[in-house]
């Protein structure tokens, strides 16, 4: 592949994600004088730093979704352009609870809480059965609270299924729709991971759990350097939103702060409009904006 691009000398060569196979590519081929632009930001600026001299020495251009990715990039002298991220493209500025709700078959008077254990076994067989006592821990204090659970797969919902199997939590399965059900929801209760980014674009208000083995987590925790786990924190560069990690995962700490946000007040409100100007911080058109980074290297380089 390297070969065939030197002999082709394209314009400009895009790595798209995958660091480990395409910045190895980007290298030879800056190297030979052709032009490279990395697209989606390895998660360099949390751990394994010292990649910075890698992609360095790889790229022409860092194409990033999201600001302080961008910002990681300047301190270290690498080129770099945020673009924007997609998915704020693909969500509407507006909140979508009404018409998610319609589309479940749920009425507006209902108090809704969806609960995202995550789309990993590993994931739901560590939060899951807390996540469900937090349920119960709720449906004490509040009986006439509705519980929805997405399935991310059916390998999930079967797991779901059997942990749900052996006691009487009053929860609703769902296959997918996790967006619907996040749209839906009063509060979401959710593992660490891109879909904190989704419920931040519903402008939905969230508590987000980790929890991982302990061997894992020593070593993680060494290497990790970000103050935050989820999008909206990092994005906001403070705690917007509860993280919850490894022990404190429990009942008793999950309980009352989803109880808290599920009674509302100002600063739920104020929370959602906080979410509502992220989002359209990060609501840039990536693709075009994307595009036409891209061109202008190009250009650039023909006119260098």
């Amino acid at each position: 592949m390297k070969q065939h691009f030197r002999e082709t000398r394209p314009d400009v060569f895009i790595g798209i994600d995958s660091p480990d196979f395409t910045l190895n590519i980007e290298a030879d081929l800056k190297s030979a004088g052709i032009k490279t632009v990395h697209y989606v930001s390895p998660s360099v600026w949390a751990w394994r730093q010292g990649r910075i001299k890698t992609i360095a020495r790889a790229v022409d251009l860092m194409l990033t979704l999201l600001p302080f990715e961008a910002a990681f990039y300047e301190a270290n002298q690498v080129p770099v352009r945020f673009v924007g991220h997609p998915l704020a493209d693909e969500f509407p500025l507006e909140d979508q609870r009404i018409s998610a709700r319609e589309t479940l078959g749920l009425t507006n008077s209902e108090l809704i809480l969806a609960v995202l254990p995550g789309s990993r076994g590993g994931e739901v067989g560590h939060l899951a059965p807390t996540f469900l006592d937090t349920i119960d821990w709720l449906l004490e204090r509040l009986p006439d609270l509705k519980v929805l659970i997405p399935a991310a797969s059916p390998e999930r919902r079967e797991q779901l299924e059997k942990l749900l199997a052996n006691r009487s939590t009053s929860a609703q399965l769902l296959d997918g729709q996790s967006r619907e059900v996040m749209a839906a929801a009063d509060v979401v209760l959710m593992a660490s991971g891109t879909t904190t980014l989704e419920a931040m674009l519903l402008k939905r208000p969230m508590v987000v759990a980790y929890r991982m083995g302990s061997l894992s987590y020593k070593i993680l925790s060494r290497l990790v350097k970000t103050p935050h786990i989820s999008l909206p924190n990092l994005l906001a560069a403070k705690a917007l939103v509860p993280e919850i990690i490894q022990d404190d995962v429990r009942p008793d700490v999950l309980g009352p702060l989803l109880l808290e946000r599920l009674q509302g007040g100002s600063e739920v409100d104020e929370l959602k409009a906080r979410f509502a100007q992220m989002h359209r911080d990060i609501a840039l058109n990536a693709s075009d904006s994307a595009a036409e980074a891209v061109w202008q290297l190009a250009e650039a380089s023909a006119h260098g």
